[in-house]
């Protein structure tokens, strides 16, 4: 990881000239405001940040903060933040991309990009819909919904952004969501720290096109019931009188009621989130209502050496021991000879 000096920014500094021209009461706005809080707690330049997107309502991001930025072509984010973090290995980038644009077109470059593990930070914006052309259904959308291009049913079997990171051992996998806006900033605080590719799966709602997508969790009558926010070393305890907690039998995650059944806080499973192993953080992603709550804040962060921090190194070494430093020494290289 590159060291920058410390600047002293504010929120009013990231925020943009540009009109936000995303529809009222949409999550973006929530987003947002998270993600301006946060680069003044960073303290980079603003020009040691640059936030890419590729297309859909999300894409519209690098117009709203005051950094540099790159809007792509859809599906693409995740390669062109490859290759700005390569050119320049000492900007903070931040990929922002939709469910469609990360799962759909865009599924092998966010695929591989996790798997390299690039230093940058990721966030899937996901109302499990098509925004911005109107409402088709997205790989996240739950199947059997009535949508614009399902107009019997979503046949596809719904995918799990968290089950697709662990796959290819992602080093960072986050969720959190757009209105709760003091934890979605804890984690991309946590995001921002991660070195390697960090990935937030924000559960974001789209009044238009898929209003109440995750009302399940997200309803303020069950959400404390519905949401385990889970914390590294801790016991995983949530429920609005916070005595139900998770305890694991076997190969599988059970939902008890602190004393009931003798159970005791003790007895609860507690977070590891640095455990290489994906098995528990795969069970932890894949959780949903009603048999279980549904898991937020920091699910796996652990430590591996980043795909750009190998390329310095690997190009270093072949600097350090090649027989050519210069153009002189190519031009003397091999066979010569004197035209007279």
């Amino acid at each position: 990881m590159i060291e920058h000096s410390k600047v002293e920014l504010t929120k009013a500094d990231f925020a943009s000239d540009q009109m936000v021209k995303w529809c009222p009461g949409c999550g973006d706005h929530g987003i947002l405001a998270a993600v301006e809080g946060i680069f003044p707690k960073i303290g980079y330049k603003k020009e040691n940040y640059c936030v890419v997107s590729g297309i859909g309502c999300s894409s519209r991001f690098p117009y709203y903060v005051n950094t540099y930025g790159f809007h792509g072509i859809h599906g693409r984010p995740a390669a062109i933040a490859t290759g700005v973090k390569m050119a320049n290995p000492g900007l903070s980038v931040w990929v922002v991309a939709g469910d469609g644009d990360s799962t759909a077109i865009g599924g092998n470059h966010f695929m591989h990009v996790i798997r390299r593990n690039m230093d940058i930070n990721l966030m899937m914006f996901n109302n499990r819909i098509y925004g911005l052309t109107k409402g088709q259904y997205s790989p996240t959308t739950k199947q059997g919904q009535i949508t614009k291009t399902s107009p019997f049913g979503v046949l596809d079997y719904q995918l799990n952004p968290g089950e697709l990171v662990m796959g290819v051992r992602g080093t960072f996998f986050a969720r959190a969501v757009d209105v709760q806006t003091k934890q979605l900033q804890n984690v991309c605080d946590r995001m921002a720290a991660h070195d390697g590719c960090a990935v937030v799966e924000v559960l974001q709602n789209c009044v238009i096109f898929n209003n109440g997508a995750h009302k399940e969790v997200t309803d303020k009558e069950t959400r404390d019931d519905n949401q385990l926010w889970v914390e590294h070393g801790k016991p995983m305890i949530f429920g609005k009188n916070k005595d139900k907690g998770l305890i694991l039998k076997g190969r599988k995650f059970e939902v008890v009621t602190i004393g009931e059944n003798g159970i005791k806080e003790e007895d609860i499973f507690v977070h590891d989130e640095t455990t290489e192993d994906t098995g528990i953080h795969i069970m932890l992603a894949q959780m949903r209502p009603p048999e279980y709550p549904m898991v937020f804040g920091v699910i796996r962060a652990v430590r591996k050496l980043t795909y750009n921090n190998m390329f310095i190194a690997q190009q270093y070494e072949q600097m350090q021991n090649a027989k050519i430093q210069c153009v002189d020494d190519l031009l003397n290289s091999g066979e010569t000879w004197e035209i007279k």
